[in-house]
């Protein structure tokens, strides 16, 4: 059954996270359309326009992960949020490219709200995702990468019953069996957030979300909540 939930260690250190949680099965992926390909490209102008000469670091929903990313040991100008990773590559290149249905809708809500999206296959993800402090011995395979390896002790991570990571240094990178595909069907999407104004922000990047899954990927079933150190848990 799936479920997602901050672990209490999490919530003492970093007690303002605010989590978007998306639940959809039945979803279509493919190619994306017309559409949805005019209306990224559309987005990605007004960001590189609204953002114009103002540092990446000075947005405050990127200083907060910052700030959270120092706050378990890791250094956030070597390993940035999926946020800053993706508008910096914006800013500094001009266009993002198309991936796929799923991940340009979700590339689409990351850019306007400056928050971090992330789409996850529920295939490889057995029973609950939980996100806490790694041991170190989890089990970890980078979705650029063929092999397999270990999570650094004391940082943040997406884990499941099996001890396989879906995600590293919370925000950083996602996993490779865990990324969509042309043929997944069931997926769980996250969007979080640390910063003043989050429980807001969060809450209409997920209705936007849910407004772009139903159009575009078409979900027989969605469910969605909002959580945070009050309510931490998912549970379908």
């Amino acid at each position: 059954m799936p479920s997602f939930a901050y672990e209490p260690e999490i919530l003492a250190r970093f007690p303002a996270i605010v989590g978007g949680i998306i639940h959809a099965g039945g979803v279509v992926n493919r190619a994306a359309p017309a559409e949805l390909s005019a209306a990224f490209a559309a987005e990605q102008r007004a960001v590189i326009e609204r953002i114009g000469g103002t540092p990446l670091s000075e947005l405050p929903t990127l200083a907060a992960w910052r700030g959270v990313f120092r706050g378990f040991g890791v250094n956030p100008t070597q390993y940035r949020s999926a946020a800053e990773a993706l508008l910096r590559r914006l800013t500094k290149q001009g266009e993002l490219p198309s991936i796929d249905t799923l991940v340009d809708l979700a590339n689409l809500v990351s850019i306007r709200y400056a928050l971090p999206v992330a789409v996850f296959d529920l295939r490889a993800i057995n029973g609950g995702t939980r996100v806490r402090f790694a041991h170190g011995g989890e089990h970890w395979a980078d979705l650029g990468a063929s092999q397999t390896g270990h999570p650094e002790p004391g940082e943040v991570i997406f884990v499941d019953d099996d001890e396989q990571v879906s995600a590293r240094r919370w925000c950083w990178r996602q996993s490779r069996s865990s990324a969509a595909r042309e043929d997944t069907s069931e997926i769980l999407v996250t969007v979080e957030g640390h910063h003043a104004r989050a429980a807001d922000d969060v809450d209409r990047a997920l209705r936007d979300l849910q407004s772009l899954l139903g159009t575009y990927a078409t979900p027989a079933t969605v469910r969605s909540d909002m959580l945070d150190a009050s309510r931490p848990r998912y549970l379908r």
